[in-house]
């Protein structure tokens, strides 16, 4: 199976909302079936629907600690650790480039799993911060919005260069 192609930005899809998802069937399974793919292809340790250009809230993680890959539809986070971490980011919708972003250290997300159970689950270090980045993506936002002005506009001007 290949995947769809990833989204470039500026593409507005990447900075628009992705809509909730009704039910676990085996249409999101496939989905997350094909993200699965494109995030180890990169690789990567998260991808969201809508960096395929599927605009369904549906999320992948899977940060190599041996936990394997956590299939999220819908996730909500209902608690964020005050602890802060500071992680290198990326993004194949923006490649060539990446910043040093901050994020909670600790996180605890609702959502539907891959059986349409609801669940929570904690999420830490980099599981943290890739399903944070993930749910950015879901609610139309990239890492490079958490910059300050300048920093973001001196990465997309080095974006624009690599492209």
């Amino acid at each position: 199976m290949t995947h769809r192609a990833f989204l470039r930005w500026p593409d507005p899809r990447l900075k628009t909302p992705a809509a909730p998802v009704d039910a676990v069937d085996d249409g999101v399974r496939a989905i997350w079936n094909e993200m699965v793919e494109a995030m180890h292809a990169m690789p990567g340790v998260g991808l969201a629907a809508p960096q395929l250009g599927i605009m369904r809230r549906l999320a992948v993680v899977d940060a190599g600690d041996g936990r394997g890959v956590t299939r999220l539809a819908n996730p909500v986070i209902l608690h964020a650790s005050a602890e802060m971490r500071e992680h290198d980011e990326a993004s194949p919708n923006l490649p060539g480039v990446s910043a040093r972003i901050r994020r909670p250290r600790a996180v605890t997300v609702a959502y539907l799993d891959e059986d349409g159970a609801a669940r929570e689950e904690d999420f830490v270090l980099l599981r943290a911060t890739s399903v944070q980045h993930q749910i950015d993506h879901l609610d139309g936002r990239m890492y490079v919005d958490r910059l300050s002005r300048t920093k973001r506009d001196m990465l997309l001007r080095k974006a624009r260069k690599c492209a």
